[in-house]
């Protein structure tokens, strides 16, 4: 069968190794398009939404913008990210951005603009990100989780991505974020 015929899998079955708080593990033995069969490892991820936070007009020259340097025990330090959060059961992803971005800052959205969906790390994990960008922002009390250690970091969006070509800013999702958000500027 040729790379263009059949794109899907078809799983013939699963078998769940490890169910946690955040992610489960599964052994899926599935028939690749090409007709092989073989065990696959998938991470199993309810999903997660994004919000990168404007203070002033998204589409100004350089806007301001809020990130949150958060302790990351997988990356043995903190790193500079967007709000974002695990979707929970039911949950539309704009309702997750709007939650995690009051949770994380404090702030609420009077406007919020869907920017992209996008798989985090498809070799391995379902993990999809919903991303967004949030305007008209009130200020109000965050709600931090227990295991959240963070700090706010306000910026003018074009000091943020020079962090990123620089390698201060190394989160994939906060990366897309910003570039996105860049290009809300040249869209006005």
């Amino acid at each position: 069968m040729s790379a263009e015929g059949n794109n899907s899998a078809e799983r013939i079955s699963t078998r769940r190794v490890y169910s946690g708080r955040i992610v489960s593990l599964d052994v899926d033995t599935v028939k690749l398009p090409n007709g092989l069969t073989t065990d696959l490892e998938m991470l199993r991820h309810s999903g997660a939404s994004a919000v990168v936070p404007f203070l002033d007009d998204a589409h100004s020259a350089d806007p301001r913008i809020v990130l949150i340097r958060q302790y990351r025990y997988a990356a043995e330090g903190f790193l500079y990210e967007v709000p974002a959060g695990r979707l929970d059961p039911g949950e539309v992803p704009e309702a997750c951005a709007r939650r995690e971005l009051k949770e994380e800052t404090g702030y609420e959205a009077g406007r919020i603009e869907r920017l992209t969906t996008f798989f985090t790390t498809p070799g391995f994990t379902d993990e999809r990100i919903h991303l967004f960008a949030a305007m008209d922002l009130v200020p109000g009390a965050s709600k931090l989780e227990s295991d959240e250690i963070l700090e706010l970091h306000t910026m003018p969006l074009s000091e943020a991505l020079t962090l990123v070509e620089q390698g201060e800013i190394i989160d994939g999702k906060t990366i897309i974020g910003l570039l996105l958000a860049a290009s809300l500027r040249r869209r006005a």
